[in-house]
């Protein structure tokens, strides 16, 4: 049973600055910025989120679930560890947020002045970047049963049949957020898609963890409530071919009473021409180091490798398992083990919480490097998403029961300077002297600094402005060194 913190508790664990805070902090000047800079965007109106997160009566009903989901780092939800490294959009609280929330809660949650409030932001409705230049909509509403279950299905969208697509932008648009929990895109150039849902009476067709076949790209996107769409860089795009069809699979969340749903894909068209197509690698059973087996009532761990050949920038990584999986770590290492690029560690895996992990810039791995994935998967009765009571022996594969081992690393061929190329909002990167673009200023940013030292113009890490790397900016690196952005 949960107990929640009473103020006396409190302030004997915490101390007496601690009642000082609890005693000053309010909804409005305190509270409201870090719900609606982390709540707010799923708990409204027609959003995902079970209740709405908007106002100060709706929040005080909840203060002590919100105390406690958040201290124990369950929500927001964010799986990767963001002390390993960091990503767009990420959705986590920082230590002092969480004591404010304790210390409002401690403090009895009172309201403030209202004139403290900075106002509920103004989230986009119909796009997050702008009017699209097509729109590639689902052929017919989808009905979500009231059952209280999961739902998974794929619904094929067929693109231009003449013509190649240059694309700078997809963005995944539910139709009803209310049961929408994410959705992942794909790509089939067979056909073999619409031949699914024609031996499936509902609109789509059901498939869970994958598309059902070998895709020409098993992720060629995601959404998840919050994410921000992924706009590529000039020069780089992706290109569905003339007569390929988009694959958008939805997942759907447990509903008490059906819920009907009509999403769409906007797209947007490269405005110059793509120099760098964006291409999938994907990291798969073949590159384990033994068979891919679960055996009941036993945990086991995989590593996968894959040698890198040329000099590649990675855009995102997506580790990919199913509901045994229970934690993963993907990362790169140098021919002599010496250096060690650290890309994602979700030491918890969410099946519910996946999808692509954007990194804030482009993100060099060198020819000669090797990629790494490790899984840990527990197929016992003490994993409580574990599908079989009792626990069954554990294959690779596509159902609900399956299991399956990929990462996907979507990535260019390296250019010069494309360590300094952002693919999130500016101020992803907002650190002066965050050079390498990874969320904090590190000793990697004075290597990277000392490597550009001397120059003279087009400077790289010309940290302040001035067209040359001079002492002047090693000095204003060392000023912010070790803080994070």
């Amino acid at each position: 049973m949960i107990r929640w913190s009473t103020p006396l508790l409190l302030s004997t664990l915490l101390g007496s600055s601690f009642v000082g805070q609890a005693q000053s902090v309010t909804f409005h000047a305190d509270v409201a910025p870090i719900i609606y800079a982390h709540c707010t965007e799923c708990h409204r109106v027609g959003e995902i989120g079970p209740m709405p997160l908007t106002t100060y009566d709706e929040v005080f009903v909840y203060g002590e679930f919100i105390e406690y989901v958040t201290a124990t780092d369950y929500m927001p939800p964010w799986t990767p560890d963001d002390t390993y490294s960091h990503f767009v959009g990420e959705r986590v609280l920082t230590d002092d947020e969480k004591a404010t929330l304790s210390a409002w809660v401690a403090a009895g949650k009172p309201e403030g002045n209202p004139a403290d409030n900075p106002g509920i932001p103004s989230f986009p409705e119909g796009s997050q970047i702008g009017a699209p230049d097509m729109v590639m909509p689902m052929a017919e509403p989808y009905t979500h049963g009231g059952d209280m279950t999961d739902q998974y299905q794929v619904f094929v969208l067929p693109a231009d049949p003449d013509n190649d697509l240059a694309i700078r932008a997809l963005e995944v648009r539910p139709g009803n957020r209310t049961v929408s929990h994410h959705a992942i895109l794909g790509l089939d150039v067979t056909g073999t898609a619409v031949n699914l849902d024609a031996q499936d009476p509902e609109p789509g067709y059901e498939s869970f963890g994958g598309f059902g076949f070998s895709a020409e790209s098993n992720f060629f996107g995601a959404w998840v409530p919050g994410a921000l769409t992924l706009e590529y860089p000039p020069g780089i795009g992706r290109v569905i071919p003339a007569g390929a069809d988009l694959l958008l699979q939805m997942h759907y969340g447990p509903s008490p009473i059906e819920e009907t749903d009509l999403t769409e894909v906007n797209v947007f068209f490269a405005e110059e021409p793509i120099e760098r197509e964006v291409e999938t690698g994907i990291m798969g059973p073949q590159h384990l180091d033994q068979f891919f087996f679960l055996p009941a009532n036993q945990e086991r761990t995989f590593h996968g490798t894959m040698d890198v050949a040329a000099d590649l920038s990675l855009l995102s990584v997506a580790p990919h398992c199913h509901l045994i999986g229970v934690s993963w770590e993907v990362f790169a290492t140098s021919p002599n083990n010496q250096d060690t690029i650290p890309l994602i560690s979700i030491p918890s895996w969410d099946f519910n919480w996946q999808g692509f992990f954007t990194f804030p810039t482009l993100t060099k791995i060198p020819a000669g490097y090797t990629l790494h994935g490790i899984a840990s998967y527990d197929n016992t009765s003490a994993n409580p998403f574990n599908p079989n009571d009792p626990p069954q022996n554990v294959t690779f594969g596509e159902g609900t029961t399956d299991e399956m081992f990929f990462v996907f690393f979507d990535y260019v061929l390296y250019e010069e300077g494309d360590e300094l190329i952002a693919l999130g909002p500016s101020d992803d990167v907002p650190c002066v002297g965050d050079l390498t673009g990874d969320g904090v200023v590190s000793v990697e940013d004075m290597l990277y600094l000392l490597s550009d030292f001397g120059c003279v113009t087009d400077c790289n890490a010309d940290v302040d402005l001035d067209d040359a790397v001079t002492i002047a900016d090693l000095l204003q690196l060392l000023s912010a060194f070790g803080e994070p952005c």
